[in-house]
């Protein structure tokens, strides 16, 4: 059996015996192998010689010669750098295909088919194939042809259109959530493909968008507006449907405070000290809350500025009143709980030494998630791949020299 089948005795995982030949790049994709990978799956990344994925030059910032972006979802991953424009080296990144489990890429739609790695083609050497796209706007559709990002999916699936200030311009979110929730669909899909195989013995085409993804988000915002006809608009921090729900302003930063119901609204009054407004009835219950928000909130944001974040998270907290303060990057990251968690991890990089990153937060008791390796250098695992499909040091020097594989 090929090393790839081999490398799963280093390994474990839940996944421990998937092999996935990744031909992602940038985010999405990455994403979601770099979550089968923590789970155990065998990956193996393919990337163009003397320059690979287009996020290992996406800097500063750098930790050494390596892009902190490229390093943030590429770990447990090997890189293959073969060229696709080479008969050899597309051969080779063919023969991978026939032998993998699962094959996920993020071309545009027709441009895998085109470079010979396409469904239609692959799946019949290989039906057991879970074969997984993500793209802008999916393999149907007027739009299908388009190259999708994720400012763009963010702008069409009305994400934009809920986040921001009332009254303020549409703001994009501070993180790439298109990109990273077609991840998390893509891994979903994939993993529902795998289970089903494991019942028929064949695989099948995951089709995932950016938009589609996004658009899924909209839950009980798309809701209210097909109950209402009324189209949803901006609140900050607030909730739309729940008050008070929202960020205050406090002596020294902001907390955040979500009360959910009713008897969390006695609660909050009473640590206020303020226990008059739930005799109010104007405030009486959530709908009505909501319906005087313009009265309520400005009261409620006067005496939030009366104590500190950490006094305030220390008395709702006592009350049984969700609290929390709004932390910056640093601060979360330093956050007890996040570190409790295994949040923050950190792995030996082959050339950059101690690099921390981002843990997986899936937690399986038996078979739990793993970072093993550090994201790989170009072409780190060239020979050791190809050697597994049974080419010999010759012609594997023969290919480097020819530039088909670095």
């Amino acid at each position: 059996m090929s090393t790839e089948r081999e490398h799963t005795e280093d390994r474990g995982g839940a996944l421990a015996d998937l092999v996935v030949l990744d031909l992602t790049r940038i985010l999405s994709g990455p994403f979601a192998t770099m979550t089968l990978a923590d789970l155990g799956a065998d990956v193996i990344k393919v990337e163009q010689p003397g320059q690979g994925d287009d996020t290992r030059q996406w800097g500063p910032p750098f930790q050494g010669e390596e892009a902190a972006y490229f390093l943030s979802v590429n770990r447990n991953k090997r890189s293959l750098a073969v060229d696709l424009k080479s008969p050899e080296g597309l051969a080779a990144v063919q023969k991978l295909a026939l032998t993998a489990d699962v094959l996920v890429e993020n071309f545009r739609p027709g441009t895998a088919a085109r470079l010979g790695l396409g469904y239609e083609e692959l799946s019949v050497r290989n039906p057991g194939l879970v074969y997984a796209s993500i793209s802008g706007y999916g393999q149907t559709g007027p739009d299908a042809h388009r190259p999708g990002y994720d400012a763009i999916a963010q702008a069409r699936s009305g994400i934009m259109s809920v986040t921001g200030e009332a009254g303020g311009p549409p703001v994009r979110v501070g993180v790439s959530s298109a990109d990273l929730t077609a991840g998390m669909w893509a891994t979903i899909g994939i993993l529902a493909a795998v289970h089903e195989k494991g019942r028929t013995g064949r695989g099948q085409w995951v089709d995932i968008s950016l938009l589609d993804g996004s658009v899924s988000w909209l839950t009980y915002v798309s809701s209210g507006y097909f109950a209402s006809g009324n189209v949803p608009k901006r609140y900050g921090s607030a909730h739309p449907t729940i008050v008070p729900y929202q960020a205050f302003a406090t002596a020294d930063g902001f907390a955040m405070v979500a009360v959910g119901n009713d008897g969390l609204w006695r609660r909050f009054t009473k640590a206020l000290d303020r226990e008059d407004l739930t005799q109010d009835a104007r405030f009486a219950s959530n709908p009505d809350r909501v319906a005087h928000r313009d009265i309520l909130v400005p009261l409620i944001e006067g005496i939030m500025l009366t104590r500190t974040t950490d006094e305030w998270v220390e008395a709702l907290d006592l009350a049984g009143v969700p609290v929390g303060p709004i932390q910056t990057v640093d601060q979360a990251l330093a956050d007890p709980q996040v570190l409790a968690r295994g949040m923050v991890a950190t792995v030996q990089h082959p050339t950059e030494g101690e690099l921390r990153m981002v843990g997986c937060p899936v937690r399986l008791s038996r078979t739990p998630a793993e970072i093993r390796t550090a994201p790989p250098l170009l072409g780190q695992h060239t020979e050791d791949i190809l050697a597994g499909l049974g080419f010999d040091e010759s012609r594997i020097a023969s290919l480097r020299k020819d530039g088909a594989v670095q």
